[in-house]
């Protein structure tokens, strides 16, 4: 079902070691399965965590779980670890968490949404921002709202352009314009202040 690496196993058996307590396990679970949003997460777990629904795999040293509502979602998942010069990178791809990608004979507005979710707000998270769909218009145009870090951003006609338009028009080709629909002058805490051109974030 799930396949974790020789590597991913020492690296799991490393972090184990340094908790100082034998009883300790891994567990992985998956938040908003089947959703654009679907994510792994792993935690440390005591045999009392255990809630008894979980699939259990021995690795070399320890236990891992499964969180029994997850399991089917990571049905082909990897694991695995990549050494770098900085410590390393653990990898996991669960191609069936996110549920099956949309398909040409999906909505216009199904396929404009798992777009934004699945790639454009991820990337804007990294400045606490996200942008939300409105509404779909005849003619194919767009219009959407910015929110968090973007509302009232100093570089968000650039964001809008080249980074949010471009994608959706690649990925939905019927899409003909994308508009922004935010009132920009009453954002809060705008990433980058638009009279000072500078990150607001400290």
């Amino acid at each position: 079902m799930i396949d974790i690496s020789e590597r991913a196993q020492q690296h799991f058996l490393r972090l184990l070691s340094q908790q100082g307590s034998d009883d300790l396990s891994i567990r992985l679970r998956v938040t908003s399965p089947g959703t654009a949003a679907a994510n792994c997460e792993l935690e440390f777990c005591e045999p009392a965590d255990l809630a008894g629904g979980e699939w259990t795999i021995e690795c070399a040293g320890f236990l891992f779980h499964i969180d029994g509502d997850s399991a089917s979602w990571l049905d082909h998942a990897t694991i695995d670890y990549e050494p770098n010069a900085t410590g390393g990178q653990l990898n996991i791809r669960a191609p069936r968490i996110k549920g099956d990608v949309p398909g040409v004979e999906a909505g216009l507005i199904e396929r404009v949404r798992y777009v934004l979710e699945s790639e454009i707000n991820p990337r804007l998270a990294s400045h606490g921002g996200k942008v939300t769909l409105l509404e779909i218009d005849a003619s194919g145009a767009v219009l959407l709202q910015f929110g968090g870090g973007c509302h009232g951003c100093g570089m968000v006609d650039v964001t809008l352009k080249q980074g949010v338009e471009k994608t959706l028009r690649e990925r939905v080709p019927e899409i003909t314009a994308v508009r922004d629909a935010t009132d920009h002058a009453s954002g809060e805490k705008p990433y980058y202040n638009k009279a000072e051109g500078k990150s607001a974030i400290a």
